[in-house]
């Protein structure tokens, strides 16, 4: 098979091409593939991720596929995803301090409670689709509150994620499941504005500014609101904020973290959440070891990031001619390192592709290392375990009641539709 595969989407409607992964990983840990070098063993991909200044975010952006315009490199570089220090520093600085302890311990409490009411609003109907009835929606309540933004609202982050994260998806590339009735006058607004396939049924690139007017129109509508209104949510205090110069973010810099938390926040999660479930539908006997046992669900949570990793990859640019592991990568190369073969790394993870819910804490790079680990891995944590949680207490084990289907994308692992059936 060649190593080719690993950059095709379409490879990944039936899977983790993991078998390849190990082999290159042992043979050539980092190997070309196209016009980039995928980075595969664990130590590898630590290395680039804290050394941003030599493997910048900055320089070309995180994805593999180069902005189209100069413009558009101007525009991605603008987001903290795509910012090298200082200025991601101060950024995320200022994100960190609007995270306060009570702003954090009212989300907390919310959590649960959604866990339990989105699993109960389906326990009497014997199946359900995991991944669109329950999965979907609970990472959506989270940014709602993170945000402050109305929860009728919330199904916009749904369309705006599906259409970025699943562009190389024909289902997902034009979604539009929110009417204009069911939401608030701000989202109606945005609404306006949002994009329609052409001719040819494509949508304008979603990694654009202008392929995603209707987000845009809403985050500043929002930004605004929050400066002259604030409430108790994150995004209020981040916008009442002043950092150690005296400055504040921007309307335009909270717009871009809205893009980043509605697209990354919310897809990551909804991807990790039917990836445990279907881990546990294919390991039944480490399912019944969790109903037996929950002291282990924190670390099973921590094996289900492990073992189906949500983000398989993200991109860097070389800085400066460099080396890594003996291979020479030359300045303004594109350095692309891969979490689903690093978390599979046998020289860290014993017996790497068994799923273990008692494995012994190890570093899964799921969410990353460095200055860009991601600042909602407690919250995405807090969510997988309450919402384990509550399909144990309320439905006991299940089983697999259908195909699932999986998203067409060499970027998210992602399952578009997971059945399930429970007695």
């Amino acid at each position: 098979m060649s190593s080719a595969v690993i950059a095709d989407p379409d490879t990944y409607v039936t899977g983790v091409p993991y078998d390849l992964l190990a082999r290159l990983r042992r043979e050539t840990p980092v190997t070309r593939i196209g016009d980039f070098w995928a980075v595969l063993r664990h130590s590898d991909v630590r290395h680039v991720l804290r050394t941003p200044a030599v493997f910048s975010s900055q320089l070309g952006g995180t994805q593999i596929r180069d902005p189209a315009s100069a413009e558009d490199l101007r525009y991605v570089r603008r987001m903290m995803l795509n910012m090298d220090p200082p200025e991601h520093g101060r950024l995320r600085g200022l994100l960190t301090k609007a995270f306060t302890p009570r702003a954090v311990g009212r989300i907390t409490e919310r959590i649960e409670g959604w866990a339990h009411d989105l699993v109960a609003a389906v326990a009497d109907r014997g199946e359900c689709d995991f991944a669109k009835d329950i999965a979907a929606d609970l990472p959506l309540l989270t940014l709602a509150e993170v945000f402050g933004v109305p929860e009728q609202d919330r199904r916009l982050m749904f369309d705006w994620s599906n259409r970025v994260i699943g562009f190389q998806d024909a289902e997902y590339a034009v979604s539009a499941t929110v009417k204009a009735d069911d939401v608030t006058d701000l989202a109606r607004a945005a609404l306006v504005v949002r994009p329609e396939p052409g001719p040819d049924g494509r949508m304008p690139d979603p990694r654009s500014r202008a392929g995603m007017p209707d987000l845009y129109a809403y985050a500043h509508a929002l930004g605004e609101h929050k400066r002259e209104h604030p409430g108790d949510d994150v995004m209020s205090n981040l916008m009442q904020h002043v950092d150690d110069d005296g400055g504040r973010v921007s309307i335009e810099e909270f717009e871009n973290l809205f893009w980043l938390f509605s697209v990354a926040g919310n897809e990551t999660l909804r991807n990790g959440l039917p990836g445990g479930m279907a881990a546990l539908l294919a390991h039944p006997e480490q399912y019944r070891k969790l109903l037996d046992d929950r002291s282990l669900l924190p670390g099973a949570v921590e094996e289900m990031l492990r073992w189906h990793t949500p983000v398989m990859h993200f991109r860097r640019t070389a800085t400066q001619d460099t080396r890594l592991s003996d291979v020479d990568i030359k300045a303004g190369d594109k350095v692309v390192v891969w979490f689903s073969s690093a978390n599979r790394d046998e020289t860290v993870f014993p017996d790497p592709d068994v799923f273990d819910v008692t494995r012994a804490p190890s570093e899964h790079l799921t969410f990353g290392h460095g200055p860009h680990f991601c600042l909602g891995s407690h919250l995405a944590r807090m969510q997988m375990r309450a919402l384990f949680a509550a399909v144990f207490d309320q439905l006991g084990e299940v089983r697999l009641a259908g195909e699932p289907r999986r998203l067409r994308s060499n970027f998210q692992n992602g399952l578009k539709s997971l059945p399930i059936r429970w007695d």
